[in-house]
């Protein structure tokens, strides 16, 4: 995510850190640099020369040059005028207390509408709400199939006609979400190639009608300019209350992130940061920026440990990596764990001053190794020590892997074991004063972690 912008803000940085003491020139002709990343990763021009402004007239009145480490006071600069520049006042959801709250889903066909219904939905199921979601794009023939099968997939109810006017079919929806005891209805809304009157015209009509709470914008990130267009023009005609950014894993530039709120004044509510249903996340300004200087996200890397985490298998864990007793069964247990939270390069991006070997990650090598383990029989994941040269041949076959890979996994696995032991020993020297995470600590123990190979 925002790859080429994150390394172009990262090698400004490095320069200006290395001059070691900076003068207003220094600091101009880095901001300068600043200027054509941000332009080069499809921010607005109107955006970028005010962002850089702002913090050219902040670095230059503050007496940053004089300060004990000036580079590090504008990438502090940076950081926060980028806060600054995507966050908005926070209010609270508006629940409609007198009957069931309608949110209204627009945007441009392609942008991901149908999808982001689904995953708003679970998102609010997760938070005790009853959603009901209303099939009313009937311009794509598919639309209408997808959301029955995505609502199938979450046990959430789908509301849908055949041949009827999207107005009416929302308006009816309403009816049967008082009928059936639900208490959110969410609208998937027909959308065009590109913004007409009869699109206008249609999503309009829909609003008169069901007088949603909130009606938000569904903008497809990878687009860049043309998402923050599209979003303007929107909002010059519809009463927009936010937009939700899709695809925000995949934008290796940025621009429509950094740009929406300035262009339009509407908050960014949600992203999108993947294809799967649980991904799908509240939009935090502190955090993104944290993601794009490199800095990390360790906050939502917790929420996402605490919410696919099992406790018990953590605990467990914890109390074999006391006694150096870990075996594959464990390895595939917390494989499963690392999968439910996302790809790994997501994953890293979020860890401080990891960001940059994101990219550099071979996903495959785990896949590679899942492969070697799954070909063990339960009692050799179990007792490793099992595996002679004939169980090598035959784990080596049945992975579609090497017997030099299988040895080189079991090596991997033995200096582990000797590793967490030579641990236990010093802590015990220590009077056992070295504590941990549950279930954290396994992750950077055991095989395949640290022997992975950059691309």
């Amino acid at each position: 995510m925002f790859e080429s912008l994150t390394e172009s803000l990262s090698n400004v940085f490095r320069k200006l850190g290395g001059r070691g003491t900076l003068t207003e020139q220094n600091v101009q002709e880095g901001l300068r640099e600043v200027r054509m990343a941000l332009l080069a990763a499809d921010v607005h021009f109107k955006v970028a020369k005010e962002f850089i402004d702002k913090v050219t007239q902040l670095a230059l009145g503050q007496d940053v040059l004089k300060s004990v480490n000036p580079s590090q006071q504008i990438v502090k600069l940076v950081h926060d005028e980028m806060i600054r520049l995507m966050s908005a006042p926070e209010t609270p959801f508006p629940w409609n207390s007198k009957g069931p709250t309608v949110v209204m889903l627009a945007g441009l066909q392609g942008s991901g509408k149908t999808t982001t219904c689904a995953k708003l939905a679970r998102w609010f199921s997760k938070k005790g709400k009853s959603p009901l979601l209303v099939a009313a794009d009937t311009q794509r023939p598919a639309a209408v199939e997808q959301l029955k099968v995505l609502g199938k997939q979450l046990g959430i109810p789908v509301h849908s006609e055949e041949g009827g006017r999207p107005p009416k079919i929302c308006e009816r929806a309403l009816g049967v979400a008082r009928e059936t005891g639900r208490d959110l209805v969410i609208l998937d809304t027909a959308g065009r190639l590109h913004i007409d009157q009869a699109l206008m015209d249609e999503v309009k009509e829909i609003a008169d009608r069901t007088k949603p709470q909130q009606i938000y914008l569904v903008c497809d990130a990878m687009t860049g300019q043309d998402a923050v267009t599209s979003a303007k023009e929107f909002n010059d005609k519809l009463p927009l209350d936010g937009v939700i950014l899709t695809k925000l894993d995949g934008d290796a530039k940025g621009g429509a992130a950094l740009s929406v709120r300035a262009i339009t004044g509407k908050p960014i509510r949600f992203v999108g940061m993947g294809e799967k249903i649980d991904e799908l996340e509240e939009f935090h300004p502190d955090r993104l920026v944290g993601r794009i200087l490199g800095m990390g996200d360790i906050v939502t890397l917790v929420e996402k440990a605490q919410e696919t985490m099992d406790v018990e298998k953590a605990e467990k864990l914890q109390q074999k990596l006391r006694k150096a007793d870990l075996n594959f069964e464990d390895f595939l247990d917390q494989l499963a764990q690392m999968k439910k939270m996302g790809p790994l390069k997501n994953l890293l991006a979020m860890i401080p001053g990891m960001g940059g070997m994101a990219d550099q990650v071979d996903e495959s090598e785990f896949k590679r190794i899942e492969a070697i383990v799954q070909s063990m029989t339960l009692k050799e994941r179990r007792d490793p020590e099992l595996i002679d040269g004939s169980r090598r041949s035959r784990i080596a076959k049945g992975s579609g892997t090497s017997v030099q890979e299988v040895n080189s996994l079991l090596k991997q696995f033995r200096d582990m074991r000797k590793m967490l032991k030579g641990m236990g020993k010093f802590k015990k020297m220590m009077g056992g004063k070295f504590g941990g995470m549950p279930g954290m600590g396994g992750m950077g123990g055991m095989p395949g972690m640290g022997g992975m190979r950059p691309r």
